[in-house]
């Protein structure tokens, strides 16, 4: 049996799940998800701990049990506390301002970047004196708010000589040692 898929879930004070044919519906503070779920796959709630259930034994059933509990585990997370990437951009004239769900972007090339982001998603952009300015995405879809961090760092990837680019916030950039002099 799958140790992800046969973990319950416990309900935080505030969010409410409900369920409807093949769709999970959470309610919490932050907001409101809903996730369709395969028909193999049940879902039952008992005193505010829910739990996932699979028909049979195949392979595909134990991997879409585990696949949907770590999905609803998420969205309740979510719905409470909410998901939050904090991102860096290392390089001279490196800035950003967000104004708008639009975040401008100065990344070195010749022209600015303007990254229109989606309603569920706040973004905030800090600059401190002496400090490579900080990039703040907030949200209570996991997966949005992951592909919105990818999408922006894909505009400037880390490169391993000097270290410039955009990364997350604690992030190990590999480095490479450059040329070293002849003889």
């Amino acid at each position: 049996m799958s140790r992800i898929g046969k973990a319950p879930i416990n309900l935080p004070d505030g969010v409410a799940l409900t369920i409807d044919k093949n769709t999970v519906y959470v309610k919490g503070p932050k907001g409101e998800l809903s996730q369709q779920i395969n028909p193999d796959i049940t879902c039952k709630i008992d005193n505010s701990v829910v739990t996932i259930e699979r028909r049979t034994d195949q392979k595909s059933h134990k991997a879409l049990h585990g696949l949907y509990r770590s999905l609803v585990s998420n969205m309740v997370e979510g719905v409470s506390k909410g998901y939050k990437k904090d991102m860096e951009l290392v390089g001279v004239g490196y800035k950003a301002v967000a104004q708008n769900n639009v975040l401008e972007l100065s990344l070195g090339y010749s022209h600015s970047i303007y990254f229109v982001v989606p309603e569920d998603i706040n973004v905030t952009a800090a600059t401190e004196k002496g400090k490579n300015p900080i990039i703040t995405i907030e949200g209570i879809d996991k997966q949005l708010v992951g592909q919105i961090a990818a999408k922006i760092k894909s505009l400037r990837k880390v490169e391993p000589y000097k270290g410039k680019g955009i990364r997350f916030v604690g992030e190990q950039v590999r480095r490479k040692a450059g040329k070293t002099a002849a003889k």
